[in-house]
């Protein structure tokens, strides 16, 4: 190689990835939403019920806790991020980050089987989102280093595949784990378990010497991106976000919602039956929609399509408050954001502004992700016990989902 070539980790990727490879990925994948979701769907609901001290409603206790753990992985997806772009060790820049992240939130899970009092619950859950965040920012980044764009719809659709399995996997976990501290622990374990094949690949290594600037004020001043210097990215964060954010606003107290509006017997159940649901339109189109984008050479109308999808059937749950209506709505949701999930990564990877900073750009993007976690609990509690209920929530969860929609047309470098 040459003085002037840049390294293999550094490098745009030609050669395409095999199967193993992308299902090893795509199952470390799986196994960090599987500690996210168990927590999400099911546990941190049933132990703020457990644990919200006298006076204080449930839905303001998850409210904070999630929005405490969110905070935090908004700062440690892009910092982990930023790390792991300048780690030269012989295990690669991504595999030391995967082991240390995976490991360290199934340790965090099982303090949260131990928790007893709210402050425990949300050190907890911080604790959770700092690590698999870690985790999840390596995982991330092995899609723009190590598959062509060609391939990045089709491998994008196996990471949402296994994103969505993981949060099935999670939710089953939550509900047949025997109570909240059983839930935890099978949460750890498979998380753990679920990342070991990825890591006996071998990864892509960065030579020392072309290792970015390491210094801590170095570090911090590259998580911010001009939006002016790079505009296709600020659009394509901003749509994220906000289709995110519809969601979010959908999903923070379905459990509630089946408990408080529907009345349903078994809240617990009729979340994984939903979830259950979701995931099998998802896997339904997470896939497909990420070939057929890869084989047309275009993503911005997928996007588009997916996020009006979504914001249709969060408009259903605005509309039609039955069950009947809430598994229309979770089917209608599984094709949307199947779609979503596997374009819209693709899409975000080829607007990265350089190679080097390819885990802490996505890191800075997946703030995107994180950021409608804080914003939700925020916008919820007051809509709905203030501002109309659920059926208020719902009707604005869908507009803003549409809005973001509408926005990915503002994306001039991507077709």
């Amino acid at each position: 190689m040459s003085g002037t070539a840049a390294p293999a980790a550094l490098a745009e990727p030609s050669e395409r990835v095999g199967r193993a490879w992308t299902a090893s990925l795509s199952l470390a994948n799986g196994a960090i939403w599987v500690g996210w979701y168990g927590p999400i769907q099911i546990l941190l609901a049933l132990q703020a019920a457990e644990l919200a001290p006298a006076g204080t409603a449930k839905e303001t206790v998850l409210a904070w806790v999630t929005g405490a753990g969110a905070a935090v992985s908004m700062i440690a997806n892009p910092l982990f991020g930023a790390l792991s772009d300048r780690t030269t060790s012989r295990l690669g820049r991504r595999t030391p980050w995967i082991v240390a992240g995976v490991a360290g939130g199934a340790v965090a899970l099982v303090l949260l089987a131990g928790a007893r009092s709210v402050a425990a619950m949300a050190v907890g859950w911080c604790g959770v989102q700092l690590t698999l965040n870690a985790a999840f920012a390596a995982v991330t980044a092995a899609l723009p280093d190590r598959v062509p764009p060609g391939q990045r719809g089709s491998v994008g659709g196996w990471l949402g595949a296994a994103q969505v399995l993981g949060a099935v996997a999670g939710t089953g976990l939550a509900t047949a784990g025997g109570g909240v501290a059983g839930g935890y622990l099978a949460c750890a374990a498979c998380t753990v378990l679920g990342a070991l094949p990825y890591v006996l690949h071998r990864d892509l290594v960065l030579p020392a010497g072309r290792r970015p600037a390491a210094r801590p004020a170095a570090v911090l001043r590259g998580l911010w991106i001009s939006p002016r210097r790079h505009p296709d990215l600020a659009w394509a964060w901003l749509t994220r976000f906000l289709i995110n954010l519809g969601n979010a606003l959908a999903l923070l107290y379905l459990l509630y919602y089946l408990r408080d509006v529907l009345r349903r017997p078994d809240p617990g159940g009729g979340v994984l039956i939903l979830t259950a649901l979701n995931g099998v339109t998802l896997l339904g189109t997470v896939v497909v929609g990420g070939i057929w984008s890869d084989r047309t050479g275009r993503r911005k109308p997928f996007v588009l399509g997916a996020g009006v999808i979504m914001a249709a059937a969060t408009g259903l749950l605005a509309g039609w408050q039955t069950w009947t209506g809430a598994l229309c709505a979770a089917a209608l949701l599984g094709v949307g954001f199947g779609v979503f999930t596997s374009v819209d990564l693709a899409l975000m990877t080829e607007v990265l502004p350089a190679a080097a900073d390819r885990a802490k750009d996505l890191g800075v993007i997946n703030i995107a992700n994180a950021l409608p976690q804080v914003a939700a609990p925020a916008l919820a509690a007051p809509l709905v016990h203030h501002l109309g209920g659920y059926r208020v929530l719902y009707a604005v969860a869908a507009a803003i989902g549409l809005v973001g929609a509408l926005l990915v047309r503002r994306i001039r470098g991507v077709a």
